[in-house]
């Protein structure tokens, strides 16, 4: 195998288990697997790759790779579950929604297990603005679904983009037990009760990501969800010094607000310092920014 050839499998093949997207990229190497015919020498892992040029191919609008990648799915898995889906997919790039819906319904009404169809149905509803039908939609499918993340997520995100808080709150709850340990699920957690004005909870929250995140607790200066989890904590500790009985929430709010406030404000320019530990315009910028907000 050549060496090219190799190095665009590995890389298609690292795409794949990080669930990285890269649509232009993967559709360059990819369409030049396809031409080489080396995709065919590779037996499941091959399709797996055919099936990502698919997608990728739709992704930048080269419908023509795609329906060639889909025929050769469909001719190599008559009557597959997956490559229905896929025809679904194809379909949304270029048919109108309620022909797209129509066709998810009829895989739905002949397998109402079939969790894939749902969630690109809630998908669609959502993307043409049926808020609410997709709200009761994806509430169904989590009462078949519990143990979806993916699925509690997009609903309190649906709920969220209503600033309808409360409701993602507890979409959030399920998600928090289902992945208690997800620092983002828990960072996402403390931001939506910050914007539903429970700040004790979000405060709290906020601090469960710094403990939790253990990885970027240790490097200096604090980097990516560690620097929001500290930001958070600044806005926090500050509103509730400020007005102590402003929240009413049954959570109990840390004694030592202060403290908590300086040393998230230490954090944050931490994060914004100079590569030689110097100041810099952005640390500047930062401090102006935090002392406005």
């Amino acid at each position: 195998m050549a060496p090219s050839v190799a190095h665009a499998l590995e890389t298609l093949a690292r795409y794949r288990a990080n669930n990285t997207r890269a649509s232009q990229e993967t559709f360059l190497k990819g369409a030049e697997l396809l031409k080489s015919g080396a995709a065919a020498k590779l037996n499941d892992e091959g399709w797996a790759f055919i099936e990502q040029l698919m997608l990728a191919s739709i992704d930048i609008g080269r419908l023509d790779v795609a329906d060639r990648c889909l025929q050769q799915l469909a001719d190599k898995f008559p009557g597959s579950s997956r490559v229905e889906i896929l025809q679904g997919i194809r379909m949304e790039a270029t048919e109108p929604p309620n022909v797209v819906l129509q066709y998810y319904d009829k895989l739905i009404d002949a397998d109402s297990g079939n969790a894939a169809a749902w969630k690109r149905q809630i998908s669609v509803l959502r993307r043409v603005g049926k808020v609410e039908t997709a709200v009761e939609e994806l509430t169904q499918y989590l009462d078949t679904f519990y143990n979806d993340l993916e699925g509690w997520l997009e609903l309190a995100d649906i709920y969220s983009s209503c600033n309808l808080y409360t409701f993602a709150l507890q979409s959030l709850s399920h998600a928090l037990l289902l992945s208690p340990q997800n620092p983002f699920t828990v960072l996402q957690f403390a931001e939506t009760a910050y914007s539903a004005g429970d700040v004790p909870l979000a405060l709290k929250m906020f601090l469960s990501v710094i403990d939790m995140d253990d990885e970027s607790t240790a490097q200096e200066p604090p980097r990516g969800i560690s620097v929001r989890a500290w930001y958070g904590i600044k806005l926090c500790s500050r509103r509730l010094i400020r007005s102590p009985t402003a929240s009413a929430s049954k959570t109990v709010v840390p004694k030592n607000l202060n403290k908590i406030e300086e040393l998230a404000t230490e954090q944050v320019l931490l994060s914004y310092r100079g590569k030689d530990g110097g100041g810099t315009l952005s640390q500047d910028i930062a401090r102006k920014w935090m002392s406005s907000s």
